[in-house]
């Protein structure tokens, strides 16, 4: 019965009730989106960094991965020594370089060197993959290459073209030291690459060559896969690169995380202001509105008191109308906060220098649910001093009032 009634309550002033489910829906789903965007950051980046199982980052002495053009000498012996503890699953050593195009319509590339059966820095998407580190390329013979879908449409070039490549380029000269031809033999995702830039997975051991011998050697990073995924044992291989290879440093996934996190604690904070903001316009609206219905129905509420109604009861049935109302302009809301989310991360993604696969907004069912829901608790007890008004109510001068009005 009281549903019931609290509906018919609402239905009385169609405009003014919509209007109000609106606002909270607005509400709404500005809480969702801060909500997806201040957990959404940080479950990207572990998701991006986990993409192919590998945990730990090795680095040069003091940096981050790719953070300066440093590189690592003696690489070789680097990852045979990880490789040969048990603890470690696979090494993933790449080395990153830019490499000239004389004769292509942008000037350079970033290029990665990988080995094919460890990499972890692209998923193929088309063609054919780079060649296995068992297999020796002659220089009689283009090198295949994997590049990802922004370079063809930078260099009009699509699979099975060739190009020349070219390492140590003289400016004055315009002489490259070292050139070679590659033909385009596969097209492939990359993870860690802006979307904005054209990129090119050679094997590593060609990357070196081209670089020539002070490269012949070195690598930028090497991604190790530890087979036992919980934070202690990661922790632990960590801690055993530091101690065993102290020319380099071992990046957990959790510190990567939270180094990325002091860089974009902007967008946390702005979250976290803008979904308080969101909750106080909820349960503001919700009581305004009560506040107005219990006030024009002081008369009708007397009447219900008169005939034996408890306070419990009124208590009972005002609190349903702003339960009704947040309820509803969340069901929008929820609706309403996808879609924005959607919007907004297309937009935050064309940032230059994010890698292609990070987003801004991730629906996490927990903390979303959580978010709603403080939103639905805080718009019902937003009727909470309307509620308790209509209950108090003075029986006999509400009747005469509502009389001689």
């Amino acid at each position: 019965m009281r549903p019931t009634l609290a509906l018919a309550t609402l239905r009385r002033h169609p405009a003014r009730t919509t209007l109000a489910v609106l606002g909270i829906a607005v509400a709404a789903a500005l809480l969702l989106d801060m909500v997806m965007l201040a957990t959404g950051m940080r479950e990207s980046f572990r998701s991006l960094l986990l993409t192919r199982g590998y945990q730990l980052r090795v680095s040069p002495k003091g940096t981050l991965p790719f953070d300066s053009e440093a590189t690592i000498d003696g690489a070789t012996a680097i990852v045979a020594a990880l490789r040969a503890n048990p603890a470690i699953a696979a090494v993933s050593p790449g080395l990153g370089t830019t490499l000239s195009l004389p004769q292509a319509r942008i000037p350079s590339v970033f290029t990665l060197g990988l080995e094919r059966d460890v990499q972890g820095d692209y998923v193929l998407e088309a063609g054919r993959d780079l060649p296995p580190p068992s297999d020796t390329v002659a220089l009689a013979r283009p090198l295949p290459a994997v590049v990802n879908r922004m370079f063809l449409q930078r260099t009009g070039l699509t699979l099975g073209d060739t190009l020349t490549v070219s390492a140590g380029l003289d400016a004055q000269l315009r002489t490259a030291a070292r050139s070679r031809v590659v033909v385009l033999t596969g097209e492939g995702r990359f993870f860690y690459v802006p979307a904005e830039t054209p990129v090119m997975a050679l094997p590593l051991a060609e990357v070196r060559s081209l670089l020539g011998p002070a490269y012949h050697d070195r690598m930028s990073v090497a991604m190790a896969e530890v087979r036992r995924a919980d934070s202690a044992s990661v922790e632990a291989a960590r801690a055993w690169i530091a101690v065993t290879q102290p020319r380099v440093t071992a990046i957990s996934t959790e510190t990567a995380i939270r180094q990325v996190e002091e860089r974009l604690s902007y967008f946390r904070q702005l979250a976290f202001v803008l979904g308080a903001i969101s909750l106080g316009i909820g349960f503001l609206l919700v009581a305004t509105l009560v506040t107005l219905s219990v006030n024009e129905r002081r008369g009708e509420i007397a009447v219900l008191r008169a005939i034996g109604t408890p306070r419990a009861g009124v208590l009972h049935q005002v609190f349903l109308e702003g339960f009704l109302l947040s309820g509803s302009g969340i069901a929008v809301g929820l609706v309403l906060g996808l879609v924005t989310a959607r919007w907004l991360n297309g937009i935050l993604r064309d940032f230059p220098g994010l890698p292609a696969a990070f987003d801004f907004f991730v629906w996490s069912p927990a903390a979303a649910w959580q978010s709603l829901v403080l939103l639905l608790v805080s718009g019902t007890l937003a009727g909470l001093l309307p509620a308790w008004r209509a209950a108090s109510i003075p029986i006999v001068r509400a009747l005469r009032e509502d009389a001689i009005g």
